[in-house]
């Protein structure tokens, strides 16, 4: 009987959070709006690439050309449509960004809780591996590792910028973990002789999901510029179409800064990033009401 009860009111309290959520969402149209842009990031590099073949066929005609209602971003060129190109290639960038979150939060949000709420000899090792971790140089070490590994997998993109991430979020988390230590809460919990694992997941962890939640879509953004920025510089292989590649080619090979037809190749993949980010930010400006129930009152 209190297996079913317990049952009843667990997903009592999801229907509750999940209605809380909707509610801070909808207070501000901006929210939606943000809600409405990561979505069709998420549907176009999830289904966008299935309407188009892996090899986007050329088109001698049609070479460098201005913005149309044929092709509404011009064409590159070898002729191919821009934002066809600009959908192909959101799935290497954006899976790339999704890993790189998963892996930043999960190790640096695990090594913050656990150092920061034992403390002591564990908190002394841990931090000083995160110290050590955050002198290394993220650009120069990516700049070394590509010449000795392709990243032709957008996977192995995410897994190389994830670890080399999660510095900065072990420390922060670390930080709120030492103030939070030492709220009552905690100290009924452990004063109740409760495992290390339950206050770490039961009360710590909850307390810090607004935290988490938006250096999670930070990390998003930041791996995005992060392997944008690497593939625009020409260090890593064009083996793959994505944003970077787009803004080098229409940089340096046809000449979008000074062939004013060629100025849609370049603002396409720039508009993307830069819509992606504004769906972002928006997002996380909700991110303290959604996680804070007497904030959802209000």
């Amino acid at each position: 009987m209190s297996a079913v009860v317990l049952q009843s009111t667990t997903a009592t309290m999801r229907r509750n959070f999940w209605s809380g959520v909707w509610r801070v969402l909808k207070r501000k149209p901006s929210r939606m709006a943000g809600v409405v842009i990561i979505a069709g990031f998420a549907f176009m590099g999830v289904f966008g690439p299935m309407f188009f073949p892996d090899q986007l066929p050329g088109n001698p005609d049609a070479i460098t050309q201005p913005p149309s209602w044929a092709h509404w971003f011009g064409t590159d060129p070898q002729g191919r449509d821009v934002l066809a190109l600009v959908i192909t290639g959101s799935r290497y960038v954006l899976l790339s960004a999704a890993v790189t979150a998963v892996i930043t939060i999960v190790i640096g949000t695990a090594l913050g809780l656990f150092s920061g709420f034992k403390r002591g000899r564990w908190d002394a090792v841990l931090m000083r591996i995160t110290d050590m971790k955050l002198t290394i140089p993220g650009l120069p070490l990516l700049l070394v590792l590509a010449t000795v590994w392709k990243f032709s997998s957008a996977v192995q993109m995410g897994l190389v910028l994830g670890l080399l991430g999660w510095g900065g979020v072990a420390r922060a988390v670390r930080a709120q973990t030492l103030s939070l230590r030492e709220r009552g809460f905690i100290e009924a919990a452990r004063g109740l002789g409760l495992p290390t694992t339950h206050i770490i997941g039961k009360e710590l962890l909850p307390s810090m999901a607004p935290y988490i939640a938006m250096n999670t879509l930070i990390s998003v953004t930041g791996a995005v510029y992060s392997q944008v920025g690497l593939f625009f510089l020409g260090v890593l292989p064009y083996e793959s179409d994505n944003w970077g590649v787009m803004l080098n080619l229409a940089v340096f090979q046809a000449g979008a800064m000074i062939q004013p037809y060629a100025l849609g190749y370049l603002l396409a993949p720039l508009l993307a990033i830069l819509l992606l980010t504004l769906g972002i930010v928006l997002v996380v400006d909700a991110m303290d009401e959604i996680f804070n129930p007497r904030l959802r009152e209000e």
